[in-house]
């Protein structure tokens, strides 16, 4: 199976940046078997490039309540007034907009998730559902139950201004519950229950061989932890602007050239004007001249 286009991620809706799908991409390309998870799956911009990596005999299963109602009264105004474009029938046209079939949904919230998925069985869990604590403290628990012993959980919205309740399950995991973070970009946060030096030591070899991202590697006590974002675009050398730059250029000659026109119109106005005005100005003294000239032919 191809992976999806850049324009095929693009016409769906959602926040998935450029930096994670290429994180995406490499966690999910490691050699380790299991089945793949995504609580929260919005309108599908994310599933569609996860389930570009599910293998023969495993399973991609997706979670979230779609149009249905919130458990709390919490949750359903976070539901609402974010995501009330949400309906089930969308996120399915857009993953199959891509993909030939879709993958298992429990539709529903996320404290189910147990009930579908077995523990251990997890190589890659993607969480992004609700952004309250007491919900996302529950996803923590849920990823580390499901998730096999070197399995990958990405975070998103760890540190949103707007998500403070996600950013404190997180790092409650980190402190309490044994969660060893691997990497950060600027919206998610990757993850393991297992050793991450491994991990991270396959990263860097690829970060270094990733020109389009740039990385930094932050010691935090006795832990590390690579940051990653994507590397701005230099501007293009002169004389191999391409067809963009070919495009500027004219329309910056073809504005010089109104601009010329424009001068020369205002010009010939003012000329105009000017014209006129003299001709207003001896049309009286040419009136005058006639009429002395009668008078003087009729006293002869």
């Amino acid at each position: 199976m191809s992976a999806p286009s850049a324009t095929a991620l693009d016409r769906i809706p959602g926040w998935f940046w450029p930096a994670d799908q290429r994180l995406f991409g490499w966690f999910l390309s490691a050699d380790a078997p299991g089945d793949l998870l995504e609580l929260g799956t919005y309108l599908g911009k994310s599933a569609v490039l996860i389930g570009d990596h599910l293998r023969p005999g495993e399973t991609f299963t997706v979670c979230d309540l779609f149009e249905s109602e919130a458990p709390d009264a919490a949750n359903e105004a976070e539901t609402t007034g974010s995501y009330s474009t949400l309906t089930r029938q969308r996120f399915e046209q857009n993953y199959l907009s891509v993909h030939d079939s879709l993958p298992e949904i429990v539709h529903g919230p996320t404290s189910v998730i147990q009930n579908h998925v077995k523990a251990d069985s997890c190589r890659f869990v993607h969480v992004d559902a609700s952004h309250l604590y007491a919900h996302v403290k529950e996803d923590v628990l849920a990823a580390r139950t499901v998730l096999r012993g070197d399995g990958i959980v990405a975070f998103d919205d760890y540190r949103s201004e707007h998500t403070p309740g996600v950013a404190l399950a997180v790092w409650e995991a980190v402190a309490g519950l044994g969660l060893s973070p691997i990497c950060v970009s600027s919206h998610k946060l990757y993850a393991t229950w297992g050793d991450p030096v491994p991990v991270q030591r396959r990263l860097l070899a690829w970060l270094a061989a990733t020109p389009e991202l740039w990385h930094t590697t932050d010691v935090l006590g006795e832990r590390e932890l690579v940051r990653v974002n994507r590397r701005k675009k230099p501007p293009a050398p002169a004389g191999e602007l391409g067809e963009l730059g070919r495009l500027s250029a004219e329309l910056k000659r073809t504005a010089a050239d109104l601009k010329k026109t424009a001068a020369e119109s205002r010009t010939t106005v003012q000329a105009l004007k000017t014209a006129t005005k003299e001709i207003s100005l001896v049309g009286p003294v040419v009136h005058r001249a006639v009429r002395w000239t009668r008078r003087r032919l009729t006293r002869r």
